[in-house]
């Protein structure tokens, strides 16, 4: 787990990149963003960056996987996540003043192996997100996103299933179901306070 200093950290490394990427047009390395970060950075570890403008989601991209330190993977998101989310145009420099950025840390993704019937009881709202795999089709879904959609845990399961490109009930035919936990650290405003989000 992050502290509340390393958490504001995160969030203010990935508005940073997002600024210098704007302002400069190339992509940031580690060492552009002039930060002195916490060890915590040095760790691998799994990263989403969240962006929102207005309460409506402008751009999500992350590694699920500790595939990289956290602070290359929170660059590489934060770049991804104003510039490369598919199904977004880039942001721009004027939009910047009102979006709020959210870091979500993740943990080493487990698989769930239970019987089908039996996945929604190991499914806890607000605590896990999920990956649904199922040959080449992958989709994963935040912690966050099921409370703030209403969901409950066979939603959940539904929606990843269709971010992997999957029917609704993919997860009871047999594809596989990961769960990991999210610690989120989001901007109360646009560039203003860093809290981190607990549901």
């Amino acid at each position: 787990m992050l502290t509340e200093t390393e958490g504001r950290a995160a969030v203010e490394l990935a508005r940073k990149t997002i600024e210098k990427l704007l302002m400069g047009g190339r992509v940031p390395g580690p060492r552009d963003t002039g930060m002195d970060l916490p060890p915590v950075f040095g760790e691998n570890r799994g990263v989403f960056v969240t962006l929102t403008e207005n309460g409506m989601l402008r751009g999500c991209i992350g590694h699920p996987y500790p595939d990289s330190t956290l602070e290359q993977a929170i660059i590489d998101s934060a770049i991804s996540a104003a510039a490369r989310d598919p199904r977004f145009p880039p942001v721009v420099g004027e939009e910047l003043d009102s979006i709020i950025v959210e870091v979500t840390i993740l943990t080493q993704p487990e698989k769930i192996n239970v019987p089908p019937e039996e996945l929604p009881d190991k499914v806890e709202i607000g605590k896990h997100g999920l990956i649904v795999k199922q040959g080449y089709c992958q989709g994963l879904l935040l912690p966050q996103v099921a409370p703030e959609h209403g969901m409950d845990s066979i939603d959940f399961l539904g929606h990843t299933c269709m971010k992997a490109g999957l029917s609704p009930d993919a997860w009871v035919k047999g594809a596989e179901v990961y769960c990991f936990e999210g610690q989120i650290f989001k901007e109360k405003e646009p560039g203003g306070e860093v809290v981190e989000e607990k549901f």
